[in-house]
């Protein structure tokens, strides 16, 4: 039984760190070749776990040889716009200035009720507004809708606006991230003090704080969620 449990831990980390440096990727994203990797690499792992008759360097060796495999082609794609062509295909023009491309459809496989619910799901119901639409080798479809169909934004009224950045997180779950707070050139001292005049005197009772760019501290306690 320990045998086992040393086993499958010793796999369960030597994936995830295959997992990690192949990259963060959420499932959809990832390229056909990365995908069959995974694949894989998940079932090279189950298979010590399963038998422990069966060695478990088996196993291991075929990761890291897999994994050797995908970091090599990642990044030989980088240099190679050919290669990168055949690993991850090219994009696709399924929609352009509002008709769709018939031939693609049919070269591609991809059938007008599948196309139509992603273009409803990007909020583009109607395909007279779009300029182009298309698919993207991850399997996403980008959408560049006519011009007259647009938002408008502050550019087009010629409206000046303020800088938006990134809210800095200060607390999560009552601990301080002291890093972030030297980012700013902030420190706990200055943080306790803004906490105490809305009353709260304990950093643990502090669910979540944030700092925007305009210097707004954001807060919510423990407990008052809905």
């Amino acid at each position: 039984m320990i045998l086992t449990l040393i086993r499958t831990a010793i796999l369960f980390i030597l994936v995830v760190v295959a997992l990690r440096l192949m990259g963060k990727k959420q499932i959809g994203k990832l390229q056909p070749y990365e995908l069959v990797i995974i694949i894989m690499i998940a079932d090279l792992a189950a298979v010590p776990m399963e038998s422990t008759g069966i060695p478990l360097i088996s196993g291991v060796i075929p990761i890291l040889i897999l994994l050797v495999i995908e970091v090599t082609l990642s990044y030989s794609s980088l240099k190679s716009e050919r290669l990168r062509g055949v690993l991850c295909g090219t994009p696709t023009v399924l929609v352009e200035n509002g008709r769709i491309v018939e031939g693609e459809l049919q070269r591609i496989r991809y059938n007008i009720n599948d196309l139509l619910e992603q273009l409803r799901a990007k909020n583009f119901p109607n395909i007279s507004d779009i300029e182009f639409a298309i698919l993207e080798t991850s399997g996403e479809i980008s959408v560049i809708p006519k011009s007259q169909k647009r938002p408008v934004n502050p550019a087009d009224l010629n409206l000046p606006t303020h800088y938006e950045g990134i809210p800095m997180t200060l607390i999560i779950d009552g601990t301080v991230l002291e890093k972030n707070l030297g980012k700013i050139n902030l420190n706990k001292d200055w943080l306790r003090v803004e906490l105490e005049k809305f009353g709260i005197h304990h950093f643990k009772q502090v669910l979540l704080a944030s700092l925007d760019t305009e210097g707004k501290l954001f807060y919510q306690l423990k407990g008052q969620g809905v």
